[in-house]
């Protein structure tokens, strides 16, 4: 059990993220992807306070070091600020369930930024993993339509979403795979949830400065109101910025960034069941098929 502490951290990321997912998909629908992000993040920040002034007796990770505070800062602002700001965004066009599926892709953007960054190197099964996920997410997203042009048929690849929340959640997966790898590169052996808070600083500052030269400050005040609205965000901010990233950082610390990454990615398949059941969103047998190609990928890394 030991030799896979990382891995099992990884699941655990995966079971937080889910939570985390659906409850940020309501809340963005309600009051805007901007809005929850600032939120969430501040609602992170202030358990984060409390819980490392208990933890270490200090309120701020006074303790982490100029380059230590450089390199999460700027894994906080690739993974919170540009990747939520997409992510969040494509909660309200595509919804959570489509969006993390395509944050599957997360993987191999992680490992081929673990490989520039820190060096790593991952066998051929590992890649043979990759390109199965990404089959499987390419199953769900695809399909062929038939056109008639001049009496001949044609065949074209289109997609069954928006393509411009296909892109953002991409842009997602790009800032949770580099975001991860950058978060390994400064945080070595230091506190997981003391370089959590770090990430989550950033983030807030980060966000902080877009709501105030878009001018959306109003949106904020507006979402603070809003009951249903803040229940959803204080529940995903717990199982997202708080026990999410901070196992996700503990599982990059046991293991590569690459396999942790993958197995994050199985979010896909554990969210059907309460998007049936929550949201009652209607589940074909294309999407049920890619979703376990998808976590099959996941699975080779354990072969």
């Amino acid at each position: 059990m030991g030799h896979y502490f990382g891995e099992i951290a990884a699941l655990l990321t995966a079971v937080f993220w889910m939570v985390t997912s659906l409850s940020f998909e309501s809340a963005g629908k309600k009051v805007g992807s901007l809005s929850v992000n600032l939120i969430r993040l501040v609602l992170a920040f202030t358990v984060y306070c409390v819980l490392n002034y208990f933890r270490r007796g200090m309120i701020l990770p006074f303790d982490a070091g100029t380059e230590r505070w450089a390199w999460l800062a700027l894994s906080g602002i690739v993974g919170f600020v540009f990747g939520d700001l997409f992510l969040f965004q494509a909660y309200v066009i595509i919804g959570a369930r489509i969006s993390m599926l395509i944050m599957a892709l997360a993987p191999p953007i992680a490992a081929f930024s673990g490989w520039l960054i820190l060096g790593e190197v991952l066998s051929p099964m590992n890649w043979f993993g990759m390109f199965v996920t990404l089959a499987g997410i390419s199953i769900v997203i695809l399909k062929r339509e038939k056109q008639d042009a001049d009496l001949t048929k044609k065949r074209k690849i289109t997609t069954n979403y928006s393509f411009k929340g296909i892109l953002l959640a991409f842009g997602g997966a790009v800032g949770q795979g580099v975001g991860l790898v950058l978060s390994k590169k400064g945080m070595g052996d230091y506190d997981a949830f003391a370089a959590s808070h770090i990430r989550v600083i950033t983030g807030m500052i980060g966000f902080a400065i877009i709501i105030l030269v878009t001018k959306r400050y109003g949106n904020v005040w507006k979402a603070i109101r809003h009951k249903p609205a803040m229940n959803r965000i204080a529940l995903g901010s717990f199982f997202g910025p708080f026990l999410g990233v901070s196992f996700s950082l503990i599982a990059i610390q046991h293991t590569q960034s690459g396999i942790a990454a993958s197995i994050m990615s199985i979010v896909p398949v554990l969210i059907i069941p309460p998007a049936i059941v929550l949201f009652h969103e209607k589940v074909n047998w294309k999407e049920i098929l890619g979703a376990v190609i998808t976590v099959g990928g996941v699975a080779i890394f354990f072969l």
